[in-house]
């Protein structure tokens, strides 16, 4: 576990399903995860939490169409999906 360092973009989508999952939340939203040039990048593990993302409208890919799932998240993107993720669940 590396506290100071940066958190990709599958990994802000796999605490927010997690959470979400943990809460009793709607996760059975379902996006197209092969619908981005590079989906296939997604690490096996936050395939499903990558998947209900984009599904639920959390995640979307970036002005160049692609999802970068292993990219380093800005601190906007990861407000952006925190703040999607609570209107989503009136959290």
């Amino acid at each position: 576990f590396a506290p100071d360092g940066n958190v990709t973009r599958e990994q802000v989508a796999t605490m927010l399903y997690r959470y979400a999952k943990w809460k009793n939340y709607d996760v059975s939203a379902s996006g197209d995860i092969s619908s981005f040039p590079d989906g296939n990048l997604t690490h096996e593990y936050a395939k499903d939490a990558i998947s209900w993302a984009i599904g639920a409208g959390i995640l979307l890919g970036n002005d160049k169409g692609n999802l970068t799932p292993r990219g380093n998240a800005t601190r906007a993107e990861i407000a952006t999906m925190i703040m999607r993720f609570m209107e989503k669940y009136d959290a």
